[in-house]
């Protein structure tokens, strides 16, 4: 995997406004009947532990409009190779670390230049604009590639969360200096997760990059 990512340079934008950045609330297992079922017994099992109601389950995802140019920014499984440039930046293991060498045990994480976000006609309560502000969504497009990418379903970072594809949304909201704090999922839902992002990503400081990470294309041309 590439250490400089995809190129995020969007188009001249001098003297325009139109910029958007969105959440997505997804209901988990949206367009798969396996991973709502297991998603469904796992919640179940869980309330009962904790003694609270059951509640409905979901992941986010993030679509950046800016100059012209949608970006969308989600965790997904490492799908089988076809060729299609999906804008992947990291990745990492799901489960194990161990499980990591294999495909099958990957996820990835994409900055997608022209994508659309998987059973998004799924989505409940529509899109949240999260911001209007140009120099706020570059930034969001910006802090991706320096997201943390620990062993997916498992609580390496010590938040008292898993790590996810929800933990990641949320670190990419709080590091963008947007108010992912406020954010909550729809009426009677969950989002596993979440509160990992917000606690890695305080744990980080506002302007802490992590070692090592490559600037993007995008901030390089600023």
């Amino acid at each position: 995997m590439g250490t400089e990512g995809p190129d995020l340079a969007a188009p001249e934008d001098a003297g325009r406004a139109d910029a958007a950045v969105d959440l997505y609330w997804l209901p988990l297992g949206a367009g798969g009947r396996f991973v709502r079922l297991n998603g469904r017994i796992y919640e179940a099992l869980a309330a009962r532990m904790q003694r609270r109601p059951v509640c409905d389950l979901y992941h986010s995802a993030l679509q950046v409009e800016l100059a012209g140019e949608r970006f969308v920014i989600e965790q997904t499984p490492v799908p089988r190779l076809s060729g299609e440039d999906h804008g992947v930046l990291v990745g990492g293991a799901v489960g194990a670390r161990w499980a990591g060498r294999f495909r099958v045990f990957r996820y990835e994480i994409r900055v997608w230049r022209g994508g659309h976000i998987p059973d998004v006609a799924e989505a409940v309560d529509g899109p949240r604009r999260l911001t209007n502000d140009l120099d706020q969504a570059r930034r969001v497009l910006e802090v991706v590639p320096q997201v943390p990418t620990p062993v997916w379903g498992r609580d390496e970072l010590r938040t008292g969360e898993m790590w996810n594809s929800n933990a990641v949304i949320a670190w990419v909201i709080a590091r963008s200096r947007l108010d992912a704090a406020s954010i909550r999922p729809p009426a009677g839902g969950r989002a596993p997760g979440w509160q990992a992002g917000l606690i890695v990503a305080a744990r980080q400081g506002a302007g802490a990059k992590r070692p090592g990470a490559a600037p993007t294309a995008y901030s390089r041309q600023r």
